[in-house]
């Protein structure tokens, strides 16, 4: 049987993102996929070049809007170690609040493309409705609906309020009743179950080998995330991985899924022990060193290597992202599986090429 070489994307009806697979086919049959990256390469990181590094916050805010948050906060936090800094309680809660918070419509914007690219045009718009809820959030308690620019090095810029933390918990009470009615349709449909059900397995043994990481190496039953390095107010509050073992393009909107519910109880929790206090250590004189730091993405873990020399301007910033982590996992899942069912299975690792072609 001849193979034919076909090209998948960069622009695809079913793809949020610009992913670009050259898939070798015989007989609707995906023998291997080829990544071909640097479709949209921004040159971020060189910036650093003519940014200082308080200026470079809003540049790494940039590399992906829908995680922002945690961009910035990654960032951050690998400069306050280089600085010596202890980040006031506070604000090691409120960037928790924030972060989970971009988590959440992070995964509420996933779940609606995943039910679009079955044709579930209604569910689709279901799921927004509710991320519209996270956004109006976002928008209310730091003046914008993605990037919300709150992490400054030492702390955060912007507090809640008593009242602010009391209308976040009921809109979360709402958007957790609306979530859970859509939990039947998104995850035991029959036609979601045929489209997902054994498509794009990844066993945790290949999972592990080929360095897949977040929800994608969690569906494969491995419970690792980088929030159990305890880092910001993660040691004060309950948490445990969402693990699924099936491995398969279902377990992956499993884990998202409840990781939507997970990251409203996670949120619950930090503006309940949110402690009085300042938001910001101040600070003089400018890092010096080197550091790599790593915090969990929606994606997964989140990489920054960072070298100083005590000038206002770092000497490197390197950004290792999960998409780029997750491609090698990608190219294992296609091995095999039909060519109709490779739109799905590419979705199912949420790919963000923003962030992996800085």
């Amino acid at each position: 049987m001849a193979k034919t070489v076909i090209p998948f994307g960069p622009q695809h009806p079913v793809l949020p993102e610009p992913i670009h697979l050259k898939l070798v086919v015989e007989d609707e049959i995906v023998k291997e996929a080829i990544p071909a990256l640097g479709f949209v390469h921004r040159g971020l990181e060189k910036l650093t070049e003519i940014r200082d590094y308080h200026q470079m916050i809003q540049v790494v805010e940039r590399v992906c809007g829908i995680c922002s948050c945690i961009h910035a906060m990654t960032y951050c936090e690998a400069l306050e170690k280089l600085l010596n800094l202890e980040v006031p309680d506070r604000a090691q809660h409120l960037r928790v609040i924030w972060s989970e918070l971009h988590r959440m419509h992070s995964h509420l914007l996933w779940l609606g493309l995943f039910a679009d690219a079955f044709g579930f045009e209604a569910l689709f718009q279901q799921f927004w409705k509710i991320r519209e809820k996270i956004m109006d959030i976002n928008e209310a308690t730091a003046g914008n609906r993605v990037i919300v620019s709150v992490n400054v090095v030492g702390g955060v810029r912007a507090d809640l309020s008593p009242e602010q933390c009391r209308w976040i918990l009921t809109e979360l009470d709402e958007a957790e009743k609306a979530l859970k009615e859509l939990s039947n349709t998104i995850l035991n449909d029959y036609t979601v179950k045929s489209r997902t059900v054994g498509k794009g397995v990844l066993t945790a043994e290949m999972a592990i080998a080929t360095g897949a990481c977040g929800p994608t190496l969690r569906g494969s039953g491995v419970a690792q995330d980088c929030r159990q390095l305890k880092y910001e107010c993660f040691d004060r509050i309950d948490f445990e991985p969402v693990v699924y073992p099936q491995g398969d393009s279902w377990a992956r909107c499993a884990v998202r899924f409840g990781e939507t519910l997970q990251s409203i109880d996670l949120v619950r929790q930090a503006i309940s022990r949110l402690p009085e206090g300042d938001l910001a250590t101040p600070f003089k004189g400018h890092p010096e060193g080197e550091i790599v730091h790593r915090t969990e993405q929606p994606r997964g873990e989140l990489l920054y290597y960072i070298k100083a020399s005590g000038k206002k301007y770092l000497d490197r910033v390197r950004i290792r992202t999960p998409t780029f982590a997750n491609i090698p996992p990608l190219l294992a899942m296609i091995g095999g599986i039909e060519l109709a069912d490779v739109p799905v299975v590419v979705l199912s690792i949420d790919p963000c090429i923003s962030c992996t072609e800085r």
